[in-house]
C-alpha cells in the first residue's frame, strides 16, 4: 500500500511538472486558467488509460483476441500454436490503480482551481 501511495505521489508530481512545462511551452506563460486547461486534459488522459488498462486486464478481449487470430491465421500455423499465443489480459502487468488515482487527483486540483477561478 506505501509503495503505491509513493508512485501515486511521483506521478502527480510528475505531471504537475508536465502541466506548467505545457503550459510554458505553448503559451509561454503560466496563469490559473492554462492550469485548470491544461491538468484537465493530463487527468482525463490518465483517467481513459487506467480504464483503459482495467478493461483489458478483465480478459473484455480475450475472446476477441482469439477469433481473430482464428480467423487471420495463415495456412502453415496449427490450432495449438494459436492457443498458446499470449492473450491481452496476460501480457498488460501495470497496476492501473496509480494511474486512476493519479487522474482523479490531477482532476480534483483542476476543480478546486476551477472554484477559485470564478469565485475570487
Amino acid at each position: 500500500m506505501k509503495n503505491q501511495i509513493t508512485k501515486v505521489l511521483q506521478l502527480f508530481l510528475i505531471s504537475n511538472m508536465i502541466i506548467f512545462l505545457l503550459s510554458l511551452l505553448m503559451y509561454r506563460s503560466i496563469s490559473l486558467l492554462l492550469y485548470i486547461n491544461i491538468s484537465f486534459y493530463i487527468g482525463a488522459l490518465f483517467i481513459f488509460v487506467s480504464l483503459l488498462l482495467l478493461t483489458i486486464k478483465s480478459g473484455f478481449f480475450d475472446q476477441v483476441t482469439k477469433s481473430f487470430r482464428k480467423v487471420f491465421a495463415g495456412k502453415n500455423t496449427t490450432k495449438k500454436e494459436i492457443e498458446e499465443m499470449t492473450l491481452p489480459s496476460q501480457s498488460i502487468s501495470i497496476q492501473v490503480l496509480p494511474f486512476l488515482m493519479n487522474g482523479l487527483i490531477i482532476l480534483a486540483f483542476m476543480m478546486a482551481a476551477l472554484y477559485i477561478h470564478y469565485n475570487f
